[in-house]
């Protein structure tokens, strides 16, 4: 019996019971769209991470030196208590870096986590948790703030600890609206600030605002916080290429002025964006490790399912196998038949699984900030799954069938 003339039959099969086919394939599929989706969703999340907020914390081209680890939450009780005991960053060690990196773009201080936040207000009107960031002028250059309205802060805004502040986008919009908010005067965290500038929108991600926060001269911002136990250090270089061997020579300067033995470990951390990514892609680790024991137990669910189905398939057409095998039909033209059948409907259900995952995964992002990329490898993946189970859960059921003795078969009503 040729090929083809055994695939039109079991699609004739399918076909002839479509919701027979669909019961037997449901939970194949819910399996198959759930790993689509979910690692959909991850990876969208890991290049969303990547793309745009590590770039938004430590910046483009650009290295932090810092007291704690971005990957500190890894840590356990001892190196926490390690940590814990390093010293502050201080300006003598942001002048330390610039005399070892004199072609950085910019080094810039300010102030670390965790990022106070307060109201802000201007006459009736008022805007609530305002991230407040002390900053060296250097810093604006590190983040790729362009400046919309106004001026950047500036040398002399941090030397005279001057009440001066430059708003994010999306607060000037919300407070002033038509008014020009140059030199207005503001109530950020109970003291009175002068506006000289409004940074340019840089939009959101995952449904997070990055223009809700204001800037203001790291001077100022220890007056009223105090200084912060985690104050940062920001290098930025001109090129990508740049970055690695700024970073060695910037650890090396650091060794130098904390006064370190070659035997000493860091008592600090030079860290880029990839830090944050890593530190990510171990979040997510742990959703992929969860993922193949949902969609094994989905699976295996499935398997039975189409196992008893194609049981029950063979009980009913015990006559039709008899008068086949009467006709010359051999045994293994009667195996083959039903293996095909399963192998099509268990791919079949893997197929529906993918396109109903890839548009959960995309409902997923248009309703809600969570990004979802498909990947080429979770497709494969759950279409050979599909198939696979149809060749591990049909193998007995086609056995069954391609032994039946064809005189009793034909006898069966």
């Amino acid at each position: 019996m040729r090929f083809g003339d055994v695939l039109r039959i079991a699609f004739g099969q399918i076909r002839g019971n479509p919701l027979r086919s669909f019961f037997t394939l449901l939970g194949i599929m819910v399996s198959v769209a759930f790993l689509v989706a979910v690692v959909a969703i991850i990876q969208g999340m890991n290049a969303y991470v990547r793309e745009n907020i590590a770039g938004a914390v430590v910046g483009a081209n650009a290295f932090q030196v810092r007291r704690t680890p971005l990957q500190i939450g890894f840590f356990d009780d001892e190196a926490w208590l390690r940590v814990q005991r390093r010293p502050r960053i201080t300006q003598r060690d942001v002048e330390a870096v610039r005399a070892a990196l004199p072609e950085a773009d910019a080094i810039s201080m300010q102030s670390g986590w965790p990022t106070p936040s307060t109201d802000v207000f201007w006459r009736g009107r008022s805007v609530g948790s305002v991230l407040v960031f002390g900053i060296t002028p250097e810093f604006q250059v590190v983040q790729d703030y362009r400046i919309a309205k106004g001026r950047a802060l500036n040398a002399v805004d941090v030397s005279q600890r001057m009440p001066v502040v430059v708003l994010g986008a999306e607060i000037a919009e919300k407070l002033f609206e038509t008014v020009d908010p140059i030199g207005q005067e503001i109530r950020l965290a109970g003291e009175r600030f002068t506006v000289v500038g409004v940074t340019a929108p840089k939009g959101r991600v995952l449904g997070q605002s990055f223009d809700t926060f204001s800037l203001i001269p790291i001077s100022r911002f220890e007056m009223r916080y105090g200084r912060r136990l985690t104050t940062t250090i920001s290098v930025k270089m001109r090129e990508a290429a740049e970055v690695a061997p700024a970073m060695a020579r910037a650890e090396e300067a650091m060794r130098v002025a904390h006064r370190l033995r070659p035997s000493d470990e860091n008592d600090f951390s030079v860290e880029t964006a990839d830090a944050l990514v890593d530190f990510w892609k171990q979040l997510t680790a742990v959703l992929f490790a969860v993922i193949p024991a949902v969609v094994a137990i989905g699976v295996v669910v499935g398997g039975i399912v189409i196992m008893n189905i194609m049981l029950m398939a063979v009980n009913e057409r015990t006559r039709e196998i008899g008068i086949r095998k009467a006709v010359g039909a051999r045994a293994r033209d009667i195996e083959r038949q039903f293996l095909v059948e399963t192998v099509a409907l268990s791919a079949l259900g893997g197929l529906i699984g993918v396109l109903a995952g890839w548009a959960f995964a995309f409902v997923i992002s248009v309703v809600s900030p969570l990004p979802a990329r498909i990947t080429w490898w979770s497709v494969a993946v759950a279409l050979a799954l599909g198939a696979g189970i149809g060749v591990l859960f049909g193998v007995y059921p086609a056995r069954r069938a391609a032994r039946l003795d064809p005189i009793t078969a034909m006898r069966a009503e």
